[in-house]
């Protein structure tokens, strides 16, 4: 494979992974804002499906990518800018991965409640979007770390 061709396809990955990942995160939480279950019911839907066919598949391709590059450049794996964008991704995958959980259980529980005609949510949902809202925190602000150690390689 072609360096230059691989480095595009990592950088439009990582594009793709937090534009997707800030995009739907944006919209559901002012969806969740509104409180109107139905349109919550559709946003939380098409928030988890974007997940799946966006986010996911750049998440796995942002790390393999990212060490066939390092090694065709000749770069090590250790306590440099290397090492810290690893600590920063594996601590956004470990929030990333429960906001997945509770988005799926939220989409059921909106959908569901749309469904029933309810007026409102269950605090269950409720619980689980503060859970989601606290866990994009660090998930977004170390992927915005991780995009600045790509780019400056400051040590």
């Amino acid at each position: 494979m072609d360096y230059l061709i691989i480095k595009t396809l990592h950088i439009l990955s990582a594009t793709l992974m937090f534009g997707t990942g800030f995009g739907t995160a944006f919209y559901m939480f002012f969806c969740n804002r509104s409180r109107n279950v139905q349109a919550i019911a559709v946003v939380t839907r098409w928030v988890a499906k974007a997940d799946w066919w966006f986010t996911t598949p750049a998440v796995i391709f942002q790390p393999l990518s990212g060490m066939w590059l390092l090694k065709q450049a000749g770069w090590s794996v250790g306590w440099n800018w290397v090492g810290l964008t690893l600590v920063l991704y594996a601590i956004a995958g470990l929030c990333w991965l429960p906001v997945v959980w509770l988005q799926l259980r939220m989409s059921d529980m909106a959908r569901l409640a749309a469904a029933n005609g309810d007026a409102a949510l269950p605090s269950r949902y409720w619980r689980f979007e503060r859970w989601w809202t606290v866990l994009g925190f660090p998930a977004f602000g170390g992927l915005l770390v991780v995009y600045w150690l790509m780019v400056a390689k400051p040590f």
